[in-house]
């Protein structure tokens, strides 16, 4: 059984009169779980918990709790599925759980359930200067829509917007989903060779983690090569370290179409208020590779008459511990580091 660090505990135990709230951030193979203290606390007690190792949502929370000592009012969990209705399943592991049944049984007065995408762009006001590395362009506009995408196991985007009483509202859609489009000779090629494999290629085919793998068999295809069996990872490496020329052309391809994804939300959403890009995938590329060697920017400002346009446009990689548990916070009223 895992025994919580005097520190964890201590914070856990805090002796402040305001109440807990647990904030939790649910994947495929892991479920990181963090409390929140106070009208601005930030994320403390982190833990992370295998998805595989607890039967359903409620198994794992309990855990996490009797490690930590502690039993909060109320909580907001970030999960990568849909959330349409009571009943959530998810696609990647094998929970399946009723929200209001997980609630009971946890003894939460409230329990809100948001997609993984839709938290991060909560967290958005929450970001400190040190949780953004810039990427190029200008200065956010204050109150403009915002734009949040990350490639991962699959393509993330959602949208943040400002209503007219001031809040901000997330805006969790499919948009990985959407097909893609070339803009040269040879990522049109690349398209043809992977409409063989797959009726429809969407964003989501290309810019992704099978993505960067579908890329690079194309590339070989194309080049008469047969395509070795690599992971998404070893075509990354290979591309970092300038060994195999076709994962390098995948790498910059796959980061001129993440660029030029980008440029079309942001232009379609009017994201003034900047584009900020997320996932594992381009924290293990790492930002000097994105801003000195690919075409990330270059793809997200060329848009013809309009790239003045998205050139005033700031582009951001988050590089916020836990950016979901951030959003998490903000939904259930706390403002950690958000302006006053």
């Amino acid at each position: 059984m895992h025994q919580p660090a005097p520190e964890e505990r201590r914070l856990a135990l805090s002796p402040d009169p305001q109440p807990l709230r647990l904030v939790g951030d649910v994947g495929g193979t892991n479920a990181r779980f963090a409390l929140v203290q106070g009208p601005r606390g930030r994320p403390f007690a982190l833990r992370t918990l295998s998805t595989s190792g607890h039967p359903d949502l409620a198994s794992a929370v309990e855990a996490y709790l009797d490690g930590v000592g502690a039993r909060p009012v109320e909580a907001a969990i970030a999960i990568a599925c849909a959330i349409e209705g009571d009943e959530l399943r998810m696609t990647n592991n094998h929970w399946h759980f009723s929200n209001e049944a997980t609630r009971r049984r946890l003894g939460l007065e409230r329990l809100l359930m948001l997609n993984d995408w839709e938290a991060m762009a909560y967290a958005v006001p929450a970001f400190q200067p040190q949780d953004l590395l810039p990427l190029g362009g200008g200065a956010p506009v204050a109150s403009a829509p915002c734009v949040l995408l990350g490639p991962g196991t699959g393509l993330g985007v959602s949208s943040l917007v400002r209503s007219r009483s001031g809040e901000w509202v997330a805006v969790a859609g499919e948009g990985g989903h959407a097909s893609i489009a070339p803009t040269c000779e040879r990522e049109a090629d690349i398209l043809r060779a992977t409409w063989a494999e797959h009726a429809h290629v969407s964003a989501e085919r290309l810019v992704s983690g099978m993505g960067l793998e579908n890329l690079y068999r194309a590339i070989a295809r194309l080049d008469g090569v047969a395509p070795q069996p690599l992971a998404a990872a070893e075509v990354c490496r290979r591309a970092l370290a300038c060994e195999d020329a076709r994962c390098e052309e995948a790498l910059a391809t796959f980061c001129g179409l993440l660029g030029n994804v980008a440029g079309s939300l942001a232009l379609t959403l009017g994201a003034r208020g900047g584009v900020y890009f997320g996932g594992g995938i381009l924290g293990r590329i790492g930002h000097a590779y994105l801003v000195e060697r690919s075409p990330l920017r270059l793809k997200f400002e060329a848009k013809g008459r309009f790239a003045p346009y998205l050139a005033r446009i700031p582009t951001y990689l988050v590089s916020a511990e836990q950016p979901a548990l951030l959003g998490a916070a903000m939904v259930l009223g706390v403002r950690p580091g958000e302006a006053a």
